[in-house]
């Protein structure tokens, strides 16, 4: 059976799909086989950046790596089904991107995974889905909605099939300069991990890059092929290796998308 990655997260705009693609686009350039499942039917965002990138390789004769993705209707007949025939693809990992919304779809997608990543801005807002902090010691007072319903995915994941689910919550678009709100989310987050059982990974820097990749279908992978490699994108690529491999991903070794010019650099 496949690894299954979910990326989940009721709060859009935290990087959840940018993020879910170049996981994707890291795992097929380290020679694994993926599929993708896209649960957003409204927005489509990694099909749609899928769909980007096909037209872009097409039209300019490049080989990029795609993963067949397919869009799944939530409540449609028949949904479920088509989400369990997807998991049972045969490849070595399956991405699964849900709705930044509350999802029925979604939340069998969190109780089917074997990785559940949650992206999040460096933001107290963004943090209240999972805990609710003091508002003078910003202290952790209690668990939050969304630490709920990761908590009712794990007992689904091990009434399913005795499985458990290793949640990640990514810390994505943190800016480049620390701040007190850097430091007191991250207190929070550190507080709040042991008790309703998550990691902190490093996510996805702020960087104008990311908005211009999505047109075209790229990632910061594709830059090499384009020839459109700037310094700046080291250190980009640099997170995106760290990233994948906090993720502790079965036989996927971290330098395996790196290129020989930034090994030697390191």
């Amino acid at each position: 059976m496949p690894h299954i990655i979910t990326f989940g997260n009721e709060k859009g705009g935290t990087g959840k799909s940018t993020t879910a693609v170049h996981v994707a686009v890291s795992l097929m350039n380290a020679g694994r086989s993926v599929v993708a499942v896209d649960l957003d039917d409204r927005q489509r965002t990694f099909a749609r950046y899928m769909e980007n990138r096909q037209s872009f390789a097409d039209g300019h004769g490049l080989g990029l790596g795609l993963p067949k993705t397919s869009v799944i209707q939530d409540g449609s007949d028949g949904s479920a089904a088509a989400l369990d025939a997807a998991l049972g693809s045969d490849v070595d990992f399956v991405i699964i991107d849900t709705p930044g919304r509350n999802s029925d779809l979604g939340q069998v997608a969190m109780g089917r995974a074997d990785t559940l990543v949650t992206p999040m801005n460096d933001s107290f807002v963004d943090f209240d889905l999972i805990g609710q902090v003091d508002a003078e010691t910003f202290a952790v007072k209690r668990p939050s909605f969304y630490a709920e319903m990761v908590w009712n995915a794990r007992k689904e994941r091990a009434r399913h099939d005795a499985g458990s689910v290793d949640w990640i919550v990514v810390r994505n678009r943190l800016a480049h300069l620390a701040a007190n709100n850097m430091v007191r989310v991250g207190k929070a987050l550190d507080q709040l991990a042991p008790r309703i059982g998550y990691r902190v990974a490093p996510g996805l820097s702020e960087r104008v890059i990311y908005r211009e990749l999505f047109p075209r279908g790229l990632t910061l992978l594709d830059l090499d092929v384009i020839d459109e490699a700037r310094l700046s994108h080291v250190a980009a690529r640099a997170e995106l290796r760290k990233l994948v491999a906090s993720m502790n991903l079965p036989g996927l070794s971290d330098a395996a998308d790196t290129p020989d010019a930034e090994r030697a650099a390191a």
